[in-house]
């Protein structure tokens, strides 16, 4: 991966922070995407640096076809190419569908849903003209078992499911390959809201008896953006301790 330059989407911290210091400890240059919270993202930017890697941090809002354009461009201008992307950029506002807003559902679909699109688009031309990529989506264990109260949600990383397999389908002759990382209940900012309680009946329901980290996502999505996984695509791999098959 040396050399390879990798935008990822909600890189500030969880998930998306492990996944770009995943990717710069195995070379890669590393472009960060993010909404809110330049401090968070200056800390990724520091633990990327440390593994030797160039970085890059662009502000904008995935939900929004143009700041995905921009961010896309930013990388090239400052790095040449893209090569990898990691769409990982999610938000949660969960509540039983019955009196879920419609802005509520709108909003979820929106950074999560379209903003995977929006992304996958803008990388599209110059990946294919390179004849290289490799993307990895963030989809969710709850997009492959729904989950009551998070209806928007499940419906985002469902529909990132079908987005992944069918770009997979359109690029794969070009040398672009497209998978999904499902993962199942992980130790983030988002899940510590939970609370101790929820974590714990949680950790009782997964086969290996402990919720994730993010480094064991990262693990996932470091492999299928590397060279060894050239021949994967249109895949999705559950990395959940078993709770896709309990």
């Amino acid at each position: 991966m040396k050399r390879r330059v990798a935008i990822v989407t909600g890189g500030s911290r969880g998930i998306g922070r492990a996944c770009a210091a995943e990717l710069a400890a195995r070379g890669a240059d590393i472009v960060i995407s993010y909404r809110n919270g330049r401090e968070a993202a200056e800390e990724t930017a520091r633990l990327c640096r440390e593994r030797g890697a160039s970085v890059l941090l662009v502000r904008g809002d995935v939900g929004i076809e143009e700041d995905c354009a921009a961010l896309v461009k930013a990388a090239i201008d400052a790095f040449g190419s893209v090569d990898i992307l990691v769409n990982n950029a999610g938000i949660t506002k969960d509540g039983l569908l019955m009196t879920m807003s419609g802005e509520d559902f709108e909003a979820v679909i929106d950074t999560n849903l379209k903003g995977s699109f929006f992304m996958m688009k803008a990388v599209s031309r110059p990946m294919l003209r390179s004849k290289y990529g490799r993307i990895v989506n963030i989809s969710s264990v709850v997009g492959l078992m729904g989950n009551a109260g998070q209806a928007n949600y499940a419906a985002s990383k469902a529909g990132i499911i079908g987005l992944t397999k069918s770009f997979a389908k359109e690029v794969a002759k070009k040398g672009i390959t497209v998978n999904a990382v499902a993962p199942g209940f992980i130790e983030t900012d988002m899940t510590a809201a939970l609370g101790e309680k929820a974590g714990a009946d949680m950790g009782a329901l997964i086969p290996l008896g402990e919720i994730g980290r993010p480094e064991d996502i990262a693990s996932a999505v470091g492999f299928l953006a590397g060279e060894e996984a050239g021949y994967i695509t249109g895949q999705v791999i559950s990395v959940d301790g078993g709770m896709s098959i309990a």
